[in-house]
């Protein structure tokens, strides 16, 4: 799934511009001829060595700006991550406060519903989720609903009240710029102010649903929402802030390109920017006015990033010749994978792997789009995956834990649900159907499935099976990407499923052709048998993938998910608790999380396949980077806390 590896010309140049943090220096005394003299013998003694000041950390492509609302490159946030602490972090998908007091809620009282009079005119978010003016036959959520099925159609005449959002924020006190400026609540105006510009490059999906964003004094700001308007998540709602006294004097457009917003940007976190060299390295320092200073944070006095391109050789290399101290995620590690599993288990360096959040899988094309306008059997095709016992029988045949190990490295599992094992309401309960091709078999069979020449290895026929002809072949059209991992682990699904007398013709066709938009597209115009690709899980819940709403269909102008065509009123109706509530304090979302992951596990719209691995290595002491959090928008979140074993207390 990456780019052909290529060698990175100039690898020892870049390492003869950077003091390698694993290098103590050292000094040659010169030679004297001296007359030996006898003393008595002393014990030796040696003296403890001092750590590293700086560490080296090696990262994918070198990042285009490091302007917040440029443009927005893989490895930005690594580097941002040394000059922003926060405003919050995301730990194991729950936000962190880190420059806040607190983070909004309906418990601490810091975020309130109010029910508001709306007028003609006025700006609302209808039932839909789009912004609009207030007009007669505006379909909304009056005060009190928050589904479609309370939904009212206005008039244009009757009162009508809806439910407004408000929260509030509290800055920390102490809290500067590294140039020693004090950070506010102002700050904070100014930079919703710059995303909310038409000539800043930004999707503008929280601005347009702002009614109002106003600091009350130099630690207190208000955010008011638009009637209609509702989200849990109201760490999204505070913008991070920007440094209006230095960039107060240049345009949206100018600070595209201004050399301070984009190659040297202030910040309030435990680095400093002194020199970017570009194509090779950036170097920073500690921020002397960092809020978290006195607790001896960050550990190192330089930071320096290094740029050897995003392929494993290169990195790899340089961390064994200790030229970095370690490697960032958004190296592609995984071309490499054995040899990181090895050597690390070899203690020639730290590995550290997490699964997800992205997961891949096999959708089953349950209701094709020639479906809609009613099942024909004379002129549609068959029926094939209705049944749920059909798509049972595809994970009993599917030996998808050997491909999760072969190709992982026994460091991915088989998903049993959407999300990733470290997500908080991820059921631990539920497991994934087991390879087992007899039960697969006897599953086939019951539905009228036939082996009719006593050899599994070829397709069976159908005899009896509702909505499929009989003398029907179980041939079916398998497409995805001609990406390389999914070309082996497709010519391993087919191998595996023949087994059970189910026949595949695998297609890896380029991934425009794959994700064209409907009618016409395979997947999202719902012209498939087998499509496989991938998902990626957030905070949350992905329930809507496959909720009856999110079919793409004529209708809908085949704008949607749920490619597979599945409905189910009960994991509707599930999906809904979760996805319609404001608050997390929701006593009924835990059960209802449970209840769709249950749904989805035994119902298996599509098979889900493995998920896909986030990689990082190490020096063999390297610490304060236990575990790679999977919903961080870098894994170096806490990049304050990094040192070496004889700054952590654990080694």
């Amino acid at each position: 799934m990456k780019k052909t590896v290529t060698k990175i010309f100039g690898m020892v140049l870049a390492g003869a511009l950077v003091l390698s943090a694993c290098q103590s220096p050292q000094t040659t005394p010169e030679t004297q001829l001296t007359e030996a003299v006898p003393t008595s013998v002393q014990p030796s003694v040696t003296a403890t060595p001092e750590p590293p000041k700086s560490l080296v950390i090696c990262v994918g492509d070198e990042p285009q700006s490091l302007y917040l609302y440029g443009n927005n490159s893989r490895g930005m946030w690594s580097i941002l991550e040394a000059i922003y602490d926060g405003p919050v972090d995301m730990v194991n998908f729950e936000p962190q406060p880190v420059i806040l007091d607190d983070i909004p809620s309906i418990t601490n009282g810091a975020a309130l519903i109010a029910t508001v009079p709306v007028l003609l005119g006025d700006l609302v978010q209808d039932s839909s989720g789009t912004v609009t003016p207030l007009l007669k036959d505006t379909t909304v959520f009056p005060a009190g609903c928050r589904d479609q099925s309370c939904a009212i159609t206005w008039d244009g005449e009757s009162e009508l009240q809806m439910e407004q959002l408000s929260l509030q924020y509290q800055l920390k006190e102490g809290i500067q710029w590294s140039d020693g400026t004090p950070l506010t609540m102002a700050d904070s105006v100014y930079s919703y102010q710059l995303a909310g510009d038409p000539n800043t490059p930004v999707n503008r999906y929280y601005v347009e649903r702002t009614a109002a964003y106003t600091a009350q004094d130099e630690l207190s700001l208000t955010w008011t929402g638009i009637p209609g308007y509702t989200t849990a998540h109201f760490e999204d709602l505070f913008w991070s802030p920007l440094p209006q006294h230095a960039w107060q004097s240049l345009s949206a457009v100018d600070l595209l390109t201004a050399p301070m917003a984009n190659q040297t940007p202030l910040g309030w976190g435990p680095y400093q920017i002194e020199n970017w060299v570009a194509g090779s390295h950036i170097e920073l320092t500690r921020n002397p006015n960092y809020f978290r200073a006195a607790e001896g944070l960050p550990k190192f006095e330089k930071l320096v990033y290094r740029f050897l391109g995003a392929h494993a050789d290169s990195n790899l290399k340089a961390l064994e010749i200790q030229e970095c101290d370690l490697i960032d995620s958004n190296v592609y590690l995984d071309e490499q994978l054995v040899e990181v599993v090895e050597s690390s288990n070899l203690g020639l360096y730290r590995a550290y792997f997490a699964q997800g959040p992205e997961w891949e899988h096999l959708d089953f094309g349950i209701a094709p789009a020639s479906y809609d306008d009613g099942f024909q059997p004379e002129t549609d095709r068959p029926d094939l995956f209705s049944d749920v016992r059909m798509r049972q029988a595809f994970a009993y045949c599917s030996d998808r834990e050997s491909i999760a190990n072969k190709y992982f490295v026994n460091r991915s599992i088989v998903p049993a649900t959407f999300y990733p094992p470290t997500h908080p309401d991820f059921d631990a309960t539920l497991t994934s159907l087991p390879f087992d091709p007899l039960q697969g078999a006897v599953l086939l069979a019951e539905m009228g499935w036939i082996d009719d020449d006593d050899n599994p290895a070829t397709a069976r026929v159908a005899q009896g099976v509702p909505g499929v002809p009989d003398g029907t072949f179980l041939i079916l059209d398998y497409v995805t990407t001609q990406a390389e991992l999914r070309v082996a682990v497709s010519m391993d699904l087919a191998t595996s499923l023949s087994q059970c007398g189910i026949e595949v013709v695998v297609r890896n066709v380029n991934p425009t052709e794959l994700y064209a938009a409907g009618p016409d597209g395979v997947m999202f115009g719902r012209n498939f048998d087998l499509a496989q690709f991938t998902w990626q899980s957030g905070r949350d819940n992905p329930c809507f993938l496959y909720s009856g709403q999110q079919i793409p269909t004529a209708a809908n102008l085949w704008v949607g998910a749920n490619i597979t065509g599945y409905q189910s009123d009960e994991y509707d109706a599930a999906c809904r608790v979760l996805r319609t509530g404001i608050s997390e304090d929701d006593p009924a979302s835990p059960e209802a999380s449970l209840e769709v992951q249950r749904i989805f596990n035994e119902e298996l719209p599509v098979l889900p396949l493995y998920y896909q691995l986030k990689i990082a290595a190490s020096r063999s002491d390297f610490c304060g980077l236990e575990t790679l959090d999977v919903s961080s928008r870098s894994i170096l979140w806490s990049i304050e806390n990094f040192g070496y074993a004889e700054w952590c207390s654990v080694p």
